[in-house]
């Protein structure tokens, strides 16, 4: 393991499937149990780590936590209660920029995203590291299959889930239930197709990719690489301590318009390699203009799959 800073199991539903006839993704010895890093991006999460970490399962291999310049005692406590945690400090704003820099720190075989607030449940990793060890490339949390639930979900985010959802399928052929849901996991081949960039300096601002559209940006690049998607049941409860940044509208939104770039930006459009581990840089081809276009030319399609 590594320490220090840097910078009730129901059968899954395979969604995708890819040509796995080139073997394993993982090129490790036979028998070999794979290396679980656990990415946990955090902000003034002081109050909610030591439930989290307290159900973290014994076997993992690393705990990233990516702090997002917190101003409780939040990376205090990190090292407190797990004293082999890499601490990385994001360098722009958001979650989504929180996970690339997570990423890039990754060492593990398979990354899994777990947020802070308590509402995920570490003790469904397993869960998800079987499905990727049974032929998965990703595990895709979900909320509203057999299995899972949620204590937390509001009817209009559910009601918007449901649409972006159908939004997603048609426009990328995937059978997604619940496309927002951001406790995921997947083996480490699978950075090069998301295509994410941490940036090399600090920047008080967010750029496209940073907030919570993050989720929609990996689930759209997995699919378009033809990766093999299978979903994992999930129960999400509500948020211990604090209040969540999440905004209804505004964050549906940037989903919506997010669905719209992925549709015609080249990000994940390549299979993955094994071996393949560099994280290239990448920025939407779409403009607000085609994205707009792109999404009233869909509508019918999306409304049909409604009816």
């Amino acid at each position: 393991m590594s320490s220090g800073e840097t910078g009730p199991f129901r059968k899954e539903r395979t969604l995708m499937h890819r040509d796995t006839s080139d073997a394993s993704p993982l090129e490790r010895p036979a028998g070999a149990l794979p290396r679980v890093s656990v990415v946990i991006p955090t902000y003034n999460e002081a109050r909610n780590l030591p439930h989290v970490f307290s159900l973290l399962p014994e076997d993992v291999y690393e705990v990233i936590v990516v702090d997002g310049r917190s101003v409780d005692d939040t990376i205090a406590v990190a090292r407190s209660l797990r004293p082999d945690v890499r601490i990385v400090r994001q360098n722009r704003r958001g979650k989504g920029n929180a996970m690339a820099c997570g990423f890039a720190a990754v060492t593990g075989d398979i990354v899994v995203m777990l947020d802070a607030d308590g509402s995920a449940d570490p003790r469904e990793i397993p869960r998800f590291v079987q499905a990727l060890v049974d032929g998965a490339d990703y595990a895709k949390g979900t909320r509203f299959a057999n299995g899972g639930g949620s204590a937390d979900i509001t009817r209009m985010r559910a009601w918007g889930n449901r649409w972006l959802n159908r939004s997603a399928n048609v426009l990328f052929g995937t059978r997604y239930t619940d496309l927002c849901y951001g406790y995921n996991a997947f083996w480490e081949h699978c950075l090069t197709v998301l295509d994410l960039k941490a940036g090399d300096h600090d920047e008080d601002r967010k750029r496209w990719g940073d907030g919570f559209e993050i989720e929609t940006i990996i689930n759209t690049r997995v699919a378009k690489a033809k990766l093999r998607i299978v979903e994992v049941p999930s129960f999400e409860f509500e948020r211990i301590h604090g209040e969540s940044n999440l905004n209804t509208w505004r964050d549906g939104l940037r989903v919506l318009r997010a669905l719209a770039i992925e549709r015609v930006n080249r990000g994940g459009s390549r299979h993955v390699r094994r071996g393949d581990r560099t994280l290239a840089a990448s920025a939407p081809v779409a403009t607000p203009e085609t994205a707009e276009a792109l999404l009233a030319a869909e509508r019918p399609a999306i409304e049909a799959r409604s009816a």
